[in-house]
C-alpha cells in the first residue's frame, strides 16, 4: 500500500512536535524530514517539497522585539515555499497554520493573513490544494514557558514553586494539543469540510473547546501542586479539560522530584505502605521480575501511570519521544518509592538487584485492547 508522504515545516516546534509524533504512529504515513535550514538552502527546500504529498506549514516567528521582523520573516517563509514548489513544478496539498490574530491589528496577524493570500493565489494558478486552519490558543505538554501560552507559563512556575502573576483575569478559550492535532490530521486526509475561499482553497476555523478564567486556571494548577506534588494524590480525571491540564502540568514537574519515598508504617505485625491515593478510577496491578529482566519500553499519549517499587532493587528509565536524553532513577524496596510516567515518555523498569523485584502499578484507565494507548519504543537508543 502506497504511504501518504507528509512534511511539516516547523516540525521541532510545539505544534509540529505533537503532529509529527502522532503521525509517526500511523502505518499509512511516511514522514518527510524537514530542517529549518532548508529555508536558506533552495536545493534542499526544493527536494523537500518534491518529496511530499502534503506539506503542513507551521514554521513561523511570533515573537521579536521588532514586529516588522515578524511580518517579513513569516511572509518570506511562505514565498520561499511557493517558489520551491514552482521550481519543481509540484502541487502538494498545503495545510497552513493561520491564527485568530488575523483579525487583529498587529503585524503577526497581518503576516498570517498575507501568507494565506499568497497560498490562495498559488493554489488558483497551479491547481494545487490549499487548506488554511485558523487556530485558537493551544495548550499541552512541552510548550515553552513565557512563549507558547499562559498555560505553559503557569505550569512551569507552579511546578517549580515560583510566583505566577495574573495580569488580566479574563476568560480564555483554549484547545488541547491532542484535539488540535486530530483536526490537522482530518484536514491532511480531507476528512473535514471548510469554507471555500476560491478554486481549490478552503478555510477551517477551529473553535476553542474549553473556556476558563485565568484565576480559575491558576487555582487548578496550584491544587495539582498542593495535592499531587506535595502529597501524591491523583485528582479526578473524569473531566476532559482537567485531565488534559493535569497531563500538561505533569510534564513540567522537575526531574529531581522523583523518586518519591513512601511513608512506611511499622508495628510488630510487619509494615504498611499506602501506594496511591486517587480521586479517580483506575487499575492497580503488581509484577514480579527476576534479576536482569526489563519490562516496559512503551509510552502513552493520555494515560497517567505510577510505578511503585516495594521489594528488590530497580532502575526506572524514561525518554521523551523524539529526544535522546534518558532519565534514570534507582529505587529500592528498603525505602519504598515511586515514579510517575509523563505522557509521550517511553519508559521501562529493570531488576538491577540480586533478588526478586516486586513492583506495584497504578494507571488511570483499565487496559482495553481495542484502545490500549500503548506504543512500544525502546528507551535506550541503540
Amino acid at each position: 500500500m502506497k504511504k501518504h508522504k507528509i512534511g511539516i515545516t516547523g516540525q521541532a516546534g510545539f505544534v509540529g512536535y505533537h503532529l509529527y509524533t502522532t503521525l509517526s504512529l500511523d502505518d499509512e504515513v511516511e514522514l518527510v524530514n524537514f530542517e529549518r535550514s532548508y529555508f536558506e538552502e533552495p536545493d534542499q527546500l526544493e527536494t523537500f517539497v518534491a518529496s511530499c504529498d502534503t506539506i503542513v506549514h507551521l514554521a513561523a516567528m511570533n515573537r521579536h522585539e521588532n514586529p516588522n521582523v515578524i511580518y517579513q520573516t513569516n511572509v518570506d517563509l511562505v514565498t520561499k515555499l511557493i517558489n520551491a514548489c514552482n521550481a519543481k513544478e509540484v502541487t502538494p496539498h498545503i495545510v497552513f497554520s493561520s491564527s485568530s490574530q488575523e483579525l487583529r491589528d498587529n503585524l503577526y496577524g497581518k503576516s498570517k493573513k498575507e501568507g494565506k493570500s499568497k497560498f490562495m493565489e498559488w493554489s488558483h494558478k497551479t491547481g494545487g490544494k490549499f487548506t488554511s486552519l485558523t487556530i485558537p490558543n493551544v495548550f499541552g505538554p512541552f510548550g515553552r514557558p513565557n512563549y507558547n501560552s499562559v498555560v505553559a507559563t503557569f505550569c512551569h512556575k507552579v511546578a517549580h514553586d515560583e510566583e505566577a502573576t495574573i495580569i488580566n483575569d479574563g476568560e480564555v478559550g483554549l484547545i488541547y494539543i491532542n484535539e488540535l492535532v486530530a483536526v490537522f490530521i482530518d484536514a491532511i486526509f480531507e476528512r473535514i469540510l471548510g469554507q471555500k475561499l476560491g478554486k481549490n482553497s478552503i478555510e477551517i476555523t477551529i473553535q476553542p473547546n474549553h473556556h476558563i478564567k485565568v484565576s480559575e486556571l491558576l487555582a487548578l494548577l496550584k491544587k495539582y501542586r498542593r495535592e499531587y506534588m506535595d502529597t501524591g494524590i491523583f485528582p479526578n480525571l473524569e473531566n476532559a479539560f482537567e485531565k488534559a491540564l493535569f497531563n500538561t502540568f505533569r510534564c513540567y514537574v522537575p526531574q529531581n522530584h522523583y523518586p518519591v519515598k513512601y511513608t512506611k508504617h511499622t508495628d510488630p505485625r510487619g509494615s504498611f505502605v499506602e501506594i496511591a491515593r486517587t480521586q479517580t478510577s483506575g487499575q492497580f496491578s503488581f509484577s514480579t521480575t527476576v534479576p536482569g529482566i526489563t519490562r516496559g519500553n512503551h509510552f502513552h499519549t493520555r494515560k497517567a501511570e505510577r510505578f511503585a517499587v516495594i521489594k528488590g532493587k530497580a532502575r526506572i528509565q524514561l525518554r521523551r519521544i523524539g529526544t535522546e536524553e534518558v532519565i534514570n532513577y534507582e529505587l529500592s524496596g528498603k525505602e519504598p518509592a515511586y515514579v510517575d510516567m509523563p505522557i509521550w515518555h517511553t519508559h521501562n523498569i529493570t531488576n538491577i538487584g540480586d533478588d526478586e523485584l516486586i513492583t506495584l502499578f497504578w494507571i488511570n484507565e483499565p487496559y482495553n485492547p481495542e484502545d490500549a494507548d500503548t506504543y512500544f519504543e525502546d528507551v535506550e537508543i541503540h
